[in-house]
């Protein structure tokens, strides 16, 4: 069998020798060499950092919206599921007072009930007024008998719930 290597001329050879392996640069460093990129890399992470400890301050005061709005949607849920406003329509005062209570300083709150409360809620809102009629409902729901309850349109008990989603999307804490 024949060798499959071709015969070099030794000239050829000589010269095959010579050459050397291509020269490959060092790998470029990561580190910043200079030091505006490390103070600028500190201060992007400052900055992270302190929008993250916001949101979640945010987050964690606000939590209670959250929470409640969770529990109106229950109960617009049940009012579309063919719920009664007489079983509904109860729990919507206790929710907003217990929103109220985590929002406001509670001797501001706790004492408020009728007309006051009412007018607490109108107050707090600063974006839209409730209307009368719906504001007479939410004054004294709790206080009707279950056949008065039972009266209330389906149209009017979603008016309610959707009032009582806009304050608690909307009410502003003043100190």
């Amino acid at each position: 069998m024949a060798d499959p290597s071709p015969v070099l001329d030794p000239s050829v050879r000589a010269a095959l020798q010579k050459l050397a392996d291509i020269a490959v640069p060092p790998p470029v460093s990561m580190m910043p060499q200079t030091w505006g990129w490390v103070a600028l890399g500190v201060l992007v992470l400052a900055l992270l950092a302190w929008g993250l400890v916001r949101w979640h301050r945010h987050r964690e005061a606000n939590r209670y919206r959250s929470e409640a709005l969770a529990a109106l949607a229950g109960i617009e849920r049940a009012l579309d599921s063919g719920a009664t406003a007489a079983e509904t329509l109860p729990a919507i005062p206790p929710l907003l007072k217990r929103v109220a209570l985590a929002a406001w300083r509670r001797p501001q709150v706790a004492s408020l009930a009728q007309t006051p409360w009412v007018d607490f809620l109108q107050a707090s809102e600063h974006a839209s007024e409730i209307p009368r009629s719906l504001a007479t409902l939410l004054n004294d729901v709790e206080y009707r008998p279950p056949a008065a309850l039972a009266a209330i349109s389906p149209d009017d008990a979603r008016a309610c719930v959707k009032i009582a989603k806009d304050w608690i999307e909307r009410h502003r804490v003043s100190a």
